[in-house]
């Protein structure tokens, strides 16, 4: 190739990728004014001092960082840990990490079983997965409070078997919220999963039979390092809405047992503590976003084209 010929190529790309960028341009503009400038404004508003009855004064202040995880005595200024923004976040994480898991362990049978059927009956499996989707999260968080509440299905069910002879209060617990939220996100594990799954070459499985390798030595040493991506996928999608779930703790809470997303509203409602608010919203981001990068550098590692 001919010096001429590799300027007219590399200025050929050049010219391919500049009209990349411009067609991309629209998308970049409304992504940036959308996402990117709502989430400026919360960094704006974290750092500046609250309102006498909301809103913010446009004075420089890091009160509302401070008051994430610390507190300020009205009395004596002596400073002390935050106990009740602390329990909340630990609530929020632990409930989000539970759930994750739960929804791994019954989504993932489900992909399997799935991904394993005539690919001609997968469709309406994959319909009956979806179905859910179809009804708003708020139904739907009515519906588990219409099952577990004291005079629910449940212990309807429960207290004509015998099994108990009162009621057990499940509604308004750290319980009905963990209910409600795997029930809301297992879609969200499943369909990953089974884009993995789907892709598994299973005459894999039958080697390892073949090599007299139990079911949990397939399971382990063939199934799972191959749709690893799949898992860590939906794991991070069900994980991040958990994490900042608002609908199904407030109707399955009962305003009682409060998650971080409950919180940021209140502080931007009866609160009026935007800054609080706005720096509460941040932090969850940074968890989200650390979350995100986990998954790019475990995705990365085991291979991408799974999921």
């Amino acid at each position: 190739m001919t010096e001429r010929t590799r300027q007219a190529a590399s200025a050929a790309q050049k010219k391919e990728i500049t009209n990349r960028w411009l067609l991309s341009a629209p998308a970049l503009v409304l992504i940036a004014v959308a996402s990117v400038g709502p989430l400026l404004i919360v960094l704006l508003y974290s750092v500046l001092a609250p309102g006498s009855y909301g809103d913010v004064k446009w004075e420089l202040s890091g009160q509302g960082w401070f008051n994430v995880f610390l507190s300020r005595d009205i009395f004596d200024d002596t400073i002390s840990l935050a106990d009740a923004h602390v329990t909340i976040l630990w609530r929020s994480a632990k409930l989000a990490v539970i759930t994750t898991v739960l929804c791994l362990i019954v989504g993932f049978p489900t992909a399997y079983f799935i991904a394993s059927r005539a690919p001609h009956n997968r469709s309406i499996w994959l319909f009956l997965i979806t179905i859910p989707f179809w009804t708003n999260m708020l139904i739907r968080g009515f519906a588990i409070q219409e099952m577990i509440r004291n005079e629910g299905l449940a212990n309807t069910i429960l207290m004509k078997l015998g099994i108990i002879s009162a009621p057990i209060q499940m509604l308004y617990t750290d319980f009905a919220i963990l209910l409600g939220m795997v029930y809301v996100h297992l879609p969200l594990m499943v369909l990953p999963l089974y884009a993995s799954l789907e892709k598994l070459d299973f005459r894999l499985v039958e080697a390892g039979y073949d090599l007299y390798a139990t079911r949990l030595k397939v399971l382990w040493r063939i199934i799972i390092p191959l749709v690893k991506p799949g898992i860590i996928a939906g794991s991070i999608l069900v994980f991040i809405p958990a994490l900042s779930s608002y609908v199904i703790p407030r109707i399955l809470g009962g305003g009682k047992n409060l998650m971080v997303g409950n919180l940021i509203e209140l502080q931007f409602g009866q609160g009026r503590n935007w800054p609080l608010g706005a720096a509460l919203s941040i932090t969850l981001v940074i968890i989200v976003l650390f979350a995100m990068l986990y998954y790019v550098k475990n995705a990365g590692k085991t291979g991408g084209g799974h999921a």
